[in-house]
């Protein structure tokens, strides 16, 4: 019911949002600035354009969500799903990730400055050009992340596990690398300092 509601407000400003289940919704360029999602159902929800600044979707289930061009500035997405979303392009500066699933996400060209992703799983995911600068990677698990060109300068990667990323050409400039797993880590080109 839900569902078929929201579908025909694709582009509006929805300021209450009671999302039970939203999965398979189009909420394609709707204003959800400062919506409250905890917990919501929005798996292959299509978000891409969405404006959800200071949204609150901690515990949601995004996975497989498309949230191209979404912006997720100061938005709090600790503890969600986010495995198989699409991400590209999105701004999520400033954003609380905090243990959150992007396990096989796709997060290129996506803007992750200053994120808190502490303990974030993003494994296998896709972070080509992604913007990482002074992001909290502290015991993240980045284990076969493909990080080509990303840059992470400022970063905290503290005891992340890089185990099999591909780092080729990635900014590494003042990042802190103590304690993280770059086993089998490519590291070509790598800017460090």
């Amino acid at each position: 019911m839900i569902t078929k509601i929201l579908n025909r407000y694709t582009g509006a400003t929805l300021l209450t949002v009671h999302a039970e289940s939203l999965s398979n919704a189009n909420l394609t360029d709707t204003n959800l600035i400062n919506a409250n999602l905890i917990n919501a159902n929005l798996i292959n929800a299509n978000l891409t354009g969405a404006d959800l600044i200071g949204a609150d979707l901690s515990g949601a289930n995004l996975s497989k969500a498309n949230l191209t061009d979404t912006n997720l500035t100061g938005a709090n997405l600790s503890n969600a799903n986010l495995s198989n979303a699409n991400l590209s392009n999105a701004n999520l500066s400033n954003a609380n990730l905090r243990g959150a699933n992007l396990s096989n996400a796709n997060l290129r060209w996506t803007n992750l400055t200053s994120v808190d992703l502490t303990s974030v799983d993003l494994t296998n995911a896709d972070l080509i050009n992604a913007n990482l600068t002074s992001a909290d990677l502290i015991c993240a698990n980045l284990s076969k992340a493909d990080l080509r060109w990303t840059n992470l300068s400022g970063a905290n990667l503290t005891g992340a596990n890089l185990t099999g990323a591909n780092l080729t050409g990635a900014d590494l400039t003042g990042a802190n690398l103590r304690r993280a797993n770059l086993r089998r880590a490519n590291l070509t080109g790598a800017i460090k300092d």
